[in-house]
């Protein structure tokens, strides 16, 4: 699973690294260190102009909530969707044919850009006590990951045409492969810079082999290191929540 990550980039620069057009306004999108769900997050989006819905399709950055609203979700005040368990992730080998899901898995997929994510493991230290050990799971060259999403667009509907457009995504995983599974037997599923246009492309179907779990050579790169158990509250952001463990007594031994 993926429910926290690490996301340094913002919005100005990664649209000049894709070449994609910035609709975020740049607005708040400051270093995140401990993105949780329902955070603001950073998505990228295949889209056609509504002015010039002829022209070529472009890549868009966009500001989403992270925890996929449904659009048949009833409003519970006008404009606010009725609360519940945010759906930050999907699995990629079942939201096809998941409701909340399904309708994006055809139209409105996307990626979504971070530093690396955490997980956790839970071991008992001398006492007896249950401990969550954090570890974060990045690129050894420092590079940013992508991972596979999708995304939906939510309006009270009975506010006809005042309804605002609420915008929010969640993070498609997959079984994990590799030494990725000495932490969690779950994972985001990378997308590769290869298979963008296809698992972009807003007119046609992704196709199904983009949704299968990757080999484990493709994500050898993704290395995974103990960090901080700072990161075990969402009170706390920073890059301190990065740094590597050091002492012995802090690690545990993932042989």
């Amino acid at each position: 699973m993926c429910g926290r990550y690490a996301t340094t980039t913002n919005p100005a620069k990664l649209a000049v690294e894709l070449d994609a057009i910035d609709e975020t306004d740049d607005t708040g999108f400051n270093p995140n260190y401990n993105v949780a769900p329902t955070n603001q997050v950073l998505t990228v989006v295949e889209r056609h102009d509504r002015d010039h819905p002829e022209d070529p399709a472009t890549l868009r950055i966009r500001a989403m909530r992270w925890g996929l609203i449904p659009v048949w979700t009833k409003a519970a005040e006008p404009g606010v969707p009725v609360k519940g368990k945010p759906l930050f992730n999907a699995r990629a080998d079942k939201a096809a044919t998941t409701a909340s899901f399904r309708d994006a898995v055809k139209k409105r997929r996307c990626l979504v850009p971070m530093d690396g994510w955490y997980e956790w493991i839970t071991e008992t230290d001398g006492n007896g006590k249950a401990v969550k050990k954090p570890y974060f799971m990045s690129r050894a060259d420092g590079g940013r990951l992508y991972m596979a999403g999708l995304w939906s667009v939510w309006r009270d509907r009975s506010q006809g045409d005042a309804a605002q457009p609420l915008l929010s995504c969640t993070i498609l995983t997959t079984d994990a492969v590799g030494d990725l599974t000495k932490v969690h037997d779950r994972m985001p599923l990378p997308m590769p810079q290869e298979h963008w246009d296809a698992w972009l492309d807003p007119d046609h179907p992704a196709p199904a082999e983009l949704l299968e779990t990757p080999t484990p050579e493709s994500v050898s790169d993704i290395l995974l290191r103990p960090v901080p158990t700072l990161v075990n509250s969402i009170k706390n952001n920073g890059p301190e929540l990065l740094d590597h463990v050091k002492d012995e007594a802090e690690q545990i031994s993932l042989l």
